[in-house]
């Protein structure tokens, strides 16, 4: 059964071209695509793909030299710097490589801290921070402090930051660049599961083709234009899985 997708990001012939000295670079040369409500993207590429430059443009960090950035149906690219802080608070949340935690709070006051900015009363904060703490597993670790706490620990508390002001949309940017090979796939997974629970769009900037096998789908981005996307394969899946479940049944 086809379901009806919503259409969360629309870039329409994007372009970033930066003047050094007599020559032009274009470190986006017309990109297109459309992401959906509910998907795990990745944006991946190599190291001055164009990728980082991609994802500014889409937080509006960073203004299109031309072309349309359309998030939940406002034209980003229209935009001025007041409007942009206004729009980011309202439906962005960011995951960081380096997790961004103030070190001198504790789990809950990190993960409340994008309340307080809106002006939620602190008991409501602390009772939503905590709500997100468990969803990533969190339970035990409320009171730790930021510096006390392991770098997957930290990651899972800047993803609950990130969901905690409920957020359309979700920039990670190599998100699992800091963690050893364990912690990333249980990160990873983590991911995959909010997506798919909380039905929020996530978009990861990543230079790992393995970390972007993760994602529903893989745009692949080189020397500023779209390459390729990829679906994942969930056919394929389905079947192993069948076939798992035939062998232990006979």
């Amino acid at each position: 059964m086809e379901e009806k997708k919503t259409p969360v990001i629309r870039v329409k012939n994007l372009y970033k071209i930066y003047q050094v000295g007599t020559n032009k670079v274009y470190a986006l040369n017309g990109v297109d695509f459309t992401m959906y409500k509910g998907e795990f993207c990745a944006i991946v590429g190599p190291s001055g793909s164009g990728k980082s430059t991609l994802l500014n443009m889409l937080a509006g960090l960073e203004k299109p030299t031309k072309g349309e950035i359309i998030i939940a149906g406002k034209h980003m690219e229209r935009m001025d710097e007041n409007q942009l802080v206004q729009f980011r608070r309202e439906n962005v949340g960011f995951i960081f490589q380096s997790y961004n935690l103030l070190k001198t709070l504790n789990a809950v006051e990190n993960v409340a801290l994008p309340l307080s900015f809106r002006g939620v009363p602190k008991k409501i904060r602390n009772a939503k921070a905590e709500e997100y703490l468990k969803l990533v597993g969190l339970e035990k670790q409320m009171k730790h402090m930021a510096n006390a706490m392991s770098g997957g620990q930290q990651q899972r508390v800047g993803i609950a930051r990130a969901l905690v002001v409920n957020p359309k949309i979700i920039f990670a940017d190599e998100p699992t660049g800091n963690l050893d090979s364990k912690t990333t796939m249980e990160v990873l997974k983590l991911m995959q599961r909010i997506v798919r629970e909380q039905q929020q769009t996530l978009v990861m900037v990543t230079h790992d083709n393995y970390i972007a096998g993760f994602a529903d789908r893989q745009f692949h981005i080189v020397d500023g234009k779209i390459l390729k996307i990829e679906e994942k394969k969930k056919e394929t899946e389905e079947a192993g899985n069948d076939a798992l479940k035939r062998g232990e049944e006979s």
